[in-house]
């Protein structure tokens, strides 16, 4: 299996580029199937969440309305990976190991190595410090 962290996932729900057509290339070519984290989920939603909450005057919010609501038929192409028992006695093993990157990064790392997935994230360096995580950028190369 092959999982989407939150870049890779912005990436994929920008306007055409480059760098989304490359993704979606090597994507293509995948001989395994590509899912996203749950967590990777409640970041981009928290995003949009957050852009209307801002946002007092209802014309302002239209925007971001419609964005959520094109993220849930975004997510809807993918298996969501849940953070289930497995996934948080793991991420547990990982903050008592000490590993020092962000607590939705650890969930991800988490979730990714439960699953003996390989991670899609342009955060490499963060990353590297998740013991037996396998990941790779495929936005960059």
């Amino acid at each position: 299996m092959i999982l989407l962290d939150t870049d890779h996932v912005s990436v994929l729900r920008m306007p055409a580029s480059a760098r989304r057509d490359r993704l979606v290339g090597r994507m293509a070519l995948a001989a395994e199937p590509i899912g996203i984290p749950v967590v990777a989920t409640e970041e981009t939603m928290r995003g949009w969440l957050s852009a209307i909450a801002k946002e007092r005057r209802a014309d302002r919010q239209v925007y971001a309305y419609r964005e959520l609501g094109d993220m849930f038929a975004f997510f809807a192409r993918f298996p969501i990976t849940p953070f289930d028992d497995p996934a948080a006695d793991r991420f547990g093993q990982l903050v008592a190991a000490k590993v020092r990157i962000g607590a939705m990064d650890l969930k991800i790392a988490a979730i990714t190595l439960v699953h003996n997935a390989l991670l899609l994230t342009a955060n490499t360096q963060d990353f590297r410090q998740v013991p037996g995580l396998r990941f790779e950028n495929w936005l960059d190369g």
